[in-house]
């Protein structure tokens, strides 16, 4: 096994991304559930989507900061008021992408559930890009 910095910070991305991964099953979790309670109710699938995806925000920040980009969370003050502002408006993006693929999807006659699932998948790798490009860069990016 090569132990070069280069196959080290290879190796830690990698494991970075299965953080990554968990952490989103976690919020995924916050947010399905919500989905489909609020779809048992009567709530119409695309403001059902865009509140569960909501609650799988606040989740995902809680992981995200603490268990995945840990070492590239901002001290206090306005680097970390920034850093969460960059979250909010990558999972805003997320949030618009997924309501758009449920409501099309709705509207064009498919199961919600899974125009979900597409939406799941859209929205996780633009979150992981944007989140792992820009929000939690750290110093050298």
């Amino acid at each position: 096994m090569e132990l070069s910095p280069a196959s080290i910070l290879t190796r830690l991305r990698d494991v970075r991304f299965v953080r990554y991964v968990l952490a989103s099953v976690g919020a995924l979790a916050v947010d399905v559930g919500s989905f489909l309670a609020l779809l048992s109710i009567g709530t119409a699938a695309a403001p059902a989507s865009a509140a569960g995806y909501s609650l799988g925000i606040v989740a995902h920040w809680l992981m995200s900061s603490r268990a995945v980009f840990q070492d590239k969370v901002a001290g206090r003050g306005a680097a970390r008021t920034q850093q969460k502002a960059l979250f909010v408006i990558s999972a805003l993006i997320g949030l618009a992408l997924t309501t758009a693929i449920v409501g099309a999807g709705d509207w064009g006659g498919m199961d919600p559930r899974l125009a979900k699932a597409g939406a799941i998948m859209v929205s996780f790798f633009v979150t992981w890009l944007i989140r792992s490009r820009i929000v939690f860069r750290g110093e050298e990016g």
